[in-house]
């Protein structure tokens, strides 16, 4: 059995990511610059011939992939959403520790209302 790699790309600049807001489920748009951090990519990922590429439904993610030139092999899965952030969508980090639960991290506390760790 030969091995196989997996590549992985994160969406680019949103004004939610540069604002540091979760932003989970939200659908929004790139950032004009995220859509050239997008097609950035593009002369990279060219050169490589990829079996199969999986991307996210929600609009950021389906911008970076036409950017990077993907768009027409990405089979759009759900399982790839971002955490659901529930309460706290839209909020920063600093805004929830202050205004709703002081202490609180993602990984440990969760999101009332969205994801909880297992």
């Amino acid at each position: 059995m030969s091995g196989f790699e997996v590549w992985l790309a994160r969406h680019g600049e949103t004004e939610w990511s540069l604002a540091k807001r979760h932003t989970g489920r939200t659908d929004i748009p790139l950032t004009n610059h995220g859509k050239e951090q997008a097609r950035a990519l593009a002369p990279t990922l060219a050169e490589q011939n990829f079996s199969r590429v999986f991307a996210s439904p929600l609009l950021r993610a389906r911008q970076t992939c036409e950017g990077a030139g993907l768009i027409d092999r990405a089979e759009l899965r759900d399982e790839l959403m971002e955490w659901d952030y529930g309460a706290y969508e839209g909020k920063t980090t600093v805004e929830i520790q202050t205004e709703m639960q002081p202490g609180w991290l993602l990984w440990t506390d969760g999101c009332p209302g969205g994801e909880m760790p297992a």
